[in-house]
């Protein structure tokens, strides 16, 4: 079976090259959020990402966007969620049928940025703007 993200025409794309690119991202969730919010932005449908943040007062004084709480990754009936709670992020995923939420399973990082580089590779297989949003993300993540 071949993982290449890009049905073998791309160079290195492999969901294990994803899922390390994601998860070198995944220190500080406003460097998360950038990722999220860039190429992986582009290379999922349209609405699949949705961040929340908290503006302080200095952050509205400046027009600055505040810091990201939390990032939504939503992939069909599975969400992937990453909360900042406490100075620490913390990775789960939700299991959502016509918007009720049935399960919600803490993971670590890496199952979550595995999972994540599963959904963007496969959507990157069909989809050439998706894919080109993907070689994006890994050659200027080297």
């Amino acid at each position: 079976m071949n993982d290449d993200a890009t049905g073998g025409t791309g160079p290195g794309t492999s969901v294990e090259l994803l899922a390390a690119a994601l998860r070198r991202d995944a220190a500080d969730l406003d460097v998360y959020a950038q990722v999220l919010g860039g190429s992986l932005a582009e290379a999922l449908p349209p609405g699949s990402v949705a961040l929340e943040r908290r503006r302080s007062m200095a952050d509205r004084m400046a027009g600055r966007d505040g810091r990201v709480e939390r990032a939504e990754v939503f992939l069909g009936d599975e969400r992937l969620v990453l909360t900042m709670t406490r100075g620490r992020l913390v990775a789960e995923v939700m299991k959502v049928v016509r918007g009720v939420v049935l399960s919600r399973t803490p993971v670590e990082m890496d199952e979550w940025a595995r999972r994540l580089a599963e959904a963007i590779a496969a959507r990157g297989r069909s989809d050439a703007r998706a894919r080109a949003a993907l070689e994006r993300l890994l050659v200027d993540g080297e």
